[in-house]
């Protein structure tokens, strides 16, 4: 097949809305704001180019609302853009009501709910990618945008418009797009122009923004979740930018396995789309999609696949990518030898030949797939909703009748705060969580007042159950005699084991006895509008409802029933100057780093940290098992902490840094400098290098691949003066990989 030559493709998009310019001649296009193309060679917009051009989107049409939704890591205003016809936009709490109702189907007949469906618009999120290097989803939006505004005489676009309403995220990692447009932009012409960032593009986890959907720690998944659930999109569509080379774009099916709780009707309709975006693709001369390659959907984790497990189709398409905004021409010697014949097969139907890739060719295969998503929403508008419904109330009829009926959560736990860290992660997540009054005895087992209870008749039951259980990874192998194919990533996350809480499974159906004893959990909500509104930083401890929470800021207390999930009154028994407080609860050293800011004492006696200097109040704050005593032990003194920090970072030195902070610990980030100056010892007690592999610590970034001054790693010198530094006295924590570079 001949390639259409890429200004052939721009023409092919722009015609679709060409009718309409002498209605919309208003609008502004993205190349009249920015100066440029979207997608031009060595051209990248930042956040702030990107919300500049909504803005004015927004002030030229009824057709787009930017609504601020809360603020990053880096306390940058977070947007989103509400587009659809101006009736739509004018009736929108409405549809939003409907899209909750067909979500959260208690007490809706089936009837009423194709009603619903029927009077109702499908919601469709659509975003600028999770993760900023790549770069093409960020600009495609405003282009996307572009189109839907100023194209309401084209039909198709009239239908979108009628039917859908789009939920676009600008970016949905808005401090990534401008560290990496920053990054790039001064490097354009030079040696480094295609040279690796040396820091992440968010605040501490970088990639794994997209590993914490169930967990929530940061505030920007909080945002997003918070987001979803105010609104109930049916269907969420994230583009990144990874496929298997040499094709051009991977679309679902995925590989197995996938999740085994997500309702049947979620599988389905993502294969159809990504099916359906594959034949959009070809009718625009857009070859090279690849289906069932690499990427499975067996993890939880990911932002952009947990909410199939809330009834929502949740899909990602990866693709291509050479370099942030520099083209590159691609011979046939650069493609595996298994493809260089260009064989059509099943899955890749029209192999990519190679040739010149650019981002702006990424651009056009993103906005097609957007299209063809919107697309697949206006014209089945109705079954698309209806089916929101339908797995949810297969959800709830489902664990009406049939085991797990229910999970039992005890109050007493080694540490008391852990199962409220579990609950108001579930709880924000959409699961409801109930709580005895009285006690109850089931299948042999007394519950005292206070336990939580989450019942499974909910139509989010099958999220509860596929982090609460124990995971069994299937046996997937080529042939008999082949070994197990490795997994693509975390193979099981059963959340009762890593965070060290006991979860009973109730096989047994509930009473009329025991459901009269369990009472909805309901907290106060804090709302966060105001805090983002007076530029308050989201993820401040100042701000924070719950202190005794390990995610700080804003967040879980927004959310009635995470609100209403808080731990048993901090008990403190005992008398004498100072606390005895164990091990076994976290919030133990956050208590401990507070005395010593304070300049109190910390001993150790008899398994327990003995700390003078706190008063009772820390302990009822956090939640504390606690007792006062007159005992005295081994003097512990506060260590001066330094963590190691390549500049080619890694996502475990960055949750490292995180939990550092939440918990108090006061700490250096050591370059690779500093461990050529003086002596370690003279600084620091502890020495932590999170997950890096030995050549990482040793050689960092190669010579000539990136700015001198983020070149190199510690070298042998380094190697020297930490050898010196464990050899008189210093500890050395190392962690993962880590800690082969410590034994080598």
């Amino acid at each position: 097949m001949k390639k259409l030559p890429l200004l052939t493709l721009s023409l092919l998009w722009l015609a679709s809305i060409a009718s309409s310019f002498a209605v919309q001649s208003n609008v502004p296009t993205p190349e009249s704001v920015l100066g440029y193309q979207i997608g031009a060679d060595f051209k990248l917009a930042s956040y702030e180019d990107s919300i500049g051009y909504f803005r004015q989107l927004d002030a030229a049409s009824d057709r787009l609302q930017l609504v601020e939704i809360g603020r990053t890591s880096f306390n940058r205003p977070w947007y989103i853009a509400l587009i659809s016809s101006p009736e739509n936009l004018a009736n929108i709490e409405r549809y939003r009501e409907i899209s909750q109702k067909l979500a959260h189907p208690q007490g809706l007949t089936d009837e009423e709910a194709r009603q619903l469906a029927r009077e109702g618009k499908a919601i469709v999120h659509i975003d600028g990618g999770l993760h900023a290097s790549e770069v093409a989803p960020t600009q495609h939006t405003m282009e996307l945008a572009y189109g839907l505004v100023a194209g309401v005489d084209n039909p198709e676009i009239q239908a979108i418009l009628e039917n859908v309403i789009v939920l676009l995220w600008p970016s949905i990692n808005p401090d990534g797009q401008t560290l990496v447009a920053d990054w790039y932009e001064p490097n354009v012409g030079t040696p480094y122009e295609t040279s690796s960032m040396p820091w992440h593009y968010q605040k501490y986890v970088g990639h794994d923004n997209n590993r914490d959907a169930y967990t929530l720690n940061m505030i920007e998944s909080r945002v997003i979740e918070r987001t979803w659930r105010h609104w109930e999109p049916q269907i969420r569509y994230i583009p990144h930018q990874s496929p298997p080379f040499p094709s051009r774009i991977f679309l679902p099916p995925y590989a197995d396995p996938i999740a085994n709780r997500v309702h049947p009707l979620m599988s389905r309709t993502i294969n159809t789309l990504g099916m359906l975006i594959a034949q959009a693709l070809e009718e625009r001369g857009q070859v090279g999609a690849a289906h069932m390659e690499e990427f499975d959907v067996w993890y939880p984790g990911y932002v952009d696949h947990l909410p199939n497990l809330q009834n929502a189709v949740t899909f990602f398409t990866e693709t291509a990518l050479f370099e942030y905004a520099t083209p590159r021409f691609y011979t046939l010697r650069d493609i595996p030898e298994h493809r260089r014949d260009l064989r059509p097969e099943s899955l890749y139907s029209s192999p990519w030949p190679g040739g010149w890739w650019r981002l702006r060719d990424a651009v056009e295969y993103i906005l097609t797939s957007s299209h063809a998503t919107l697309g697949f929403a206006a014209k089945y508008k109705e079954r698309v909703l209806y089916n929101r419904y339908q797995a949810g109330q297969d959800t709830i009829r489902r664990y009406t009748s049939d085991p797990p009926y229910a999970y039992f959560l005890p109050q007493q736990q080694r540490d008391p705060v852990a199962p409220v860290e579990l609950l108001r992660r579930l709880a924000f997540n959409g699961i409801r969580v109930h709580q005895l009054q009285s006690s109850v005895n089931i299948e042999g087992n007394t519950y005292p007042p206070g336990t939580w209870v989450i019942p499974m008749n909910q139509e989010f039951a099958e999220l509860a159950r596929n982090v609460l259980e124990v995971q069994s990874y299937p046996d997937l192998r080529s042939s008999e005699e082949a070994p197990p194919l490795q997994p693509y990533d975390v193979a099981g996350w059963t959340l009762p084991y890593q965070f060290d809480v006991e979860v009973i499974e109730v096989t047994t159906p509930l009473s009329d006895d025991v459901r009269g004893a369990m009472k909805p959990v309901e907290g106060e909500v804090v709302d966060w509008r105001p805090f983002f509104q007076q530029n308050v930083d989201p993820a401040s401890r100042d701000i924070d409802a719950a202190p005794f929470d390990s995610a700080p800021g804003l967040g879980f207390d927004t959310d009635p029933v995470a609100a209403g999930i808080v731990p048993p009154v901090g008990e403190l028994t005992g008398s004498g100057v100072a606390l005895a407080l164990s091990p076994a609860q976290n919030n133990s050293f956050r208590a401990i780093n507070q005395a010593w800011r304070e300049g109190g004492r910390v001993q150790f006696h008899e398994g327990r940290y003995v700390v003078s200097g706190l008063s009772d109040q820390v302990a009822g704050e956090l939640h504390l098992r606690a007792e006062r005593t007159a005992a005295s032990g081994t003097a512990v003194s506060q260590p001066r902490i330094g963590l190691y920090r390549s500049w080619r970072p890694t996502e475990d030195e960055g949750w490292t840094r995180w939990l550092l902070e939440q918990y108090g610990f006061e700490f250096t980030s050591l370059r690779n400098t500093d461990f050529h100056s003086r002596p370690l010892g003279d600084r620091f007690d502890v020495i932590v290098f999170a997950d890096y592999d030995t050549r990482t610590i040793l050689q960092g970034f190669r010579e000539g691949s990136a700015p001198p001054q983020y070149a190199g790693g510690i070298g042998s010198r380094g190697v020297r003066a930490l050898r010196e530094f464990v050899e008189a006295g210093g500890t050395l924590v190392c962690l993962n990989r880590s800690s082969v570079f410590a034994i080598q």
